[in-house]
């Protein structure tokens, strides 16, 4: 199997390359797990972050790292983007999604309570990687329409293009493995 070597925060990782389309493969980096690479990454990108209130990320792989990075700015909570609904959700704010690693449409919804918690916050969203952008994006208009501000928007890795925009914070670089046809 093929590898990518990627090296962020200190820390070295061999990334097996999986094929997710017919011309394009992606370097797999799944922090669920790796307690080292969670806590390691949430050090580093908190002293990037600015000054914020409240961290938002989406279920379920930025979770970890959103945990560790509300115990390293001192936040009390952090809220959790889900992707289904759930039946103890009252009132919820519903918004879809299509990101680079999922084949079908998906919902991300904040609950009232998480919308009553994020208004008139400064928020910066997490997440394990910024590829697309698509997710960032839903997540930017649910903190808006609960009334809350993005500050910073904010991933351990950019990858592909991702890399190239001025307005995210990250780590380190994750190519993108573009096939001929």
């Amino acid at each position: 199997m093929k590898t990518y070597e990627l090296h962020v925060a200190g820390l070295k990782r061999h990334l097996p390359i999986i094929q997710i389309k017919r011309n394009l493969s992606i370097a797999s980096f799944i922090i669920l797990g790796d307690t080292e690479m969670v806590d390691t990454t949430a050090v580093a990108l908190a002293k990037k972050l600015p000054d914020i209130d409240v961290i938002i990320t989406a279920e379920a792989k930025g979770i970890p790292l959103a945990y560790e990075l509300s115990k390293q700015m001192n936040l009390p909570r952090y809220v959790v983007a889900r992707k289904s609904l759930k039946s103890y959700m009252n009132d919820p704010l519903i918004h879809e999604v299509q990101s680079i690693t999922t084949e079908e449409k998906q919902i991300l919804c904040l609950d009232f309570q998480d919308m009553a918690f994020i208004k008139y916050k400064r928020v910066a969203i997490i997440d394990d990687i910024i590829s697309t952008g698509e997710s960032i994006k839903i997540l930017e208009e649910l903190v808006s329409k609960a009334g809350g501000r993005v500050i910073a928007k904010a991933a351990i890795l950019a990858e592909g293009a991702a890399a190239e925009r001025d307005d995210i914070i990250f780590l380190a670089e994750l190519p993108l493995f573009v096939h001929e046809q």
